[in-house]
C-alpha cells in the first residue's frame, strides 16, 4: 500500500472534478466501474452518476463498503478518501473486498445542497412508507421561524427559536429541527414521500453487491457536526449487543451511540444503514457514520436553513443566491490544508482499523 498520499491532493473543488478522479483512480488500477446515471444535467452541464468499483474477489465473504455524498455537499471529504483508499493500492487480505459507493446523492453533490433533487433528506429517506409515517410535532411549531418570508432571517423569529431551544432543551431542539419530518416538503430534513432515485439505487447496489458475503462493515462519510477536524465514529447500527462489542473491538471506546446520547448526533428516522439491513440480512454487519466536525452548529444550521430559504422562496438578487449557495458549501467542506489532512489521517485510520476487524473473525 502507498502511505505517502498527501490530503490536499485528493480534495476536488466541484462534484465534476471528483468524479474525474475517481474513475481515474479506478482506470489506473484497472478496476471497473459500475455507474448509475441520472438523467439530470449537474451544475456545470455534467452528468450525474452514483459510481461503483468494487476492489477485490467477487466472493469474498468479508466485504467494508464506503459511502460518500448522501449529504450531496458533503461528499468532498468522502470522495477524497475514496479517492486515496483506491490509490493506495489492492488490500493485503484475500478474504475482503472493498466496495466504494461515490456520490450516491450526485445532484446534491453537483449542485451544492445537502437535499436531493427531490428536496428530500436521503438520510431520512430509507422508512417503509407503507406504514404511517413517523412525526415529529415539535418541527410544526417551528417550521415558518427557521424559513421566514425574508432572509437574513428577523431578530424576531430568531428570538421565539431561543425561547423554544430553552424550553425544550438542546437535544430536544436538536431533535425538533433534524430528527426527520414529512410534512413540510420544502422544510429541512425532508423525508419524503416515497423513496428516492438515491433510495433505489443504493438497494440495487446493494442487491448487486453485498448479498452474498458473510459479514459487512460500513464506513458512511459527513461533515458537520462535532469539533473541527474530528472524526466521531457514530455506532450505525440497529442492534446494539453483539454489534456494539464488535464496533469497540474494531474502533476502540472511541465510538459514540444516538441511542445512549453519547453522539453529537440524534437519532435519525430513516438512515442509509436501515436499506444495508433490509436488502443484506444474510451478513453480520458492523456499520458507523464517520461524521468530521466543521464549524459550530449554529453556524452550520443556520447555512442550511438559507438554502433551504432559497429553494422555499427564491431571490431576485443573484449575488444574495450565489452567496447563499456558497456559505453552504464552506459550512461543510473547509478549505483548510490542516483539517484535510486530518480527514484523510483519521479515514485512513478508521478504514485500516475495519480492515483489521473484520479479518479477526473466522
Amino acid at each position: 500500500m502507498n502511505s505517502k498520499l498527501t490530503a490536499p491532493s485528493l480534495f476536488s473543488h466541484n462534484y465534476a472534478e471528483a468524479r474525474r478522479a475517481f474513475l481515474a483512480a479506478a482506470e489506473s488500477r484497472r478496476l471497473p466501474v459500475d455507474s448509475y446515471i441520472l438523467d439530470m444535467p449537474g451544475h456545470d452541464g455534467e452528468t450525474l452518476a452514483t459510481d461503483v468499483v468494487l476492489d477485490g474477489p467477487k466472493d469474498a465473504a468479508n466485504l467494508i463498503i464506503t459511502i460518500s455524498g448522501v449529504h450531496g455537499v458533503e461528499g468532498y471529504p468522502g470522495s477524497a478518501i475514496q479517492r486515496g483508499l483506491l490509490e493506495m493500492g489492492p488490500l493485503e487480505a484475500s478474504n475482503t473486498a472493498v466496495l466504494h459507493v461515490h456520490a450516491i446523492n450526485p445532484w446534491g453533490f453537483s449542485w451544492s445542497h445537502r437535499t436531493t433533487q427531490e428536496n428530500v433528506d436521503l438520510n431520512r429517506n430509507f422508512i417503509d412508507f407503507s406504514a404511517p409515517l413517523p412525526v415529529n410535532d415539535r418541527y410544526a411549531n417551528i417550521h415558518d421561524l427557521l424559513l421566514p418570508a425574508s432572509w437574513p432571517p428577523p431578530a424576531d423569529s430568531e428570538e421565539q427559536l431561543r425561547g423554544m431551544a430553552k424550553v425544550w432543551g438542546d437535544k430536544g431542539y436538536q431533535c425538533a429541527v433534524s430528527l426527520g419530518q414529512y410534512r413540510f416538503p420544502d422544510g429541512l430534513h425532508y423525508g419524503g414521500e416515497k423513496p428516492t432515485w438515491s433510495n433505489e439505487t443504493f438497494r440495487t447496489i446493494l442487491q448487486h453487491y453485498a448479498t452474498r458475503c458473510q459479514r459487512i462493515g460500513s464506513l458512511d462519510i459527513h461533515t458537520g457536526l462535532g469539533p473541527y477536524g474530528y472524526g466521531e465514529r457514530i455506532f450505525g447500527c440497529e442492534y446494539e449487543d453483539a454489534s456494539l462489542l464488535r464496533a469497540r473491538d474494531w474502533w476502540g471506546d472511541t465510538i459514540t451511540s444516538v441511542n445512549t446520547g453519547s453522539s453529537t448526533s440524534v437519532p435519525l428516522t430513516g438512515p442509509i444503514q436501515a436499506a444495508l439491513f433490509r436488502e443484506c440480512e444474510q451478513a453480520e454487519q458492523t456499520n458507523i457514520c464517520l461524521e468530521y466536525g466543521t464549524y459550530p452548529q449554529m453556524q452550520t444550521v443556520l447555512a442550511m436553513r438559507g438554502a433551504h430559504w432559497l429553494t422555499r422562496y427564491g431571490s431576485g438578487d443573484s449575488r444574495q443566491s450565489a452567496a447563499i449557495r456558497q456559505s453552504l458549501k464552506d459550512a461543510f467542506n473547509p478549505q483548510d490544508p490542516w483539517w484535510q489532512n486530518e480527514i484523510w489521517t483519521q479515514g485512513k485510520r478508521v478504514f485500516q482499523q475495519a480492515v483489521a476487524g473484520i479479518n479477526r473473525h473466522p
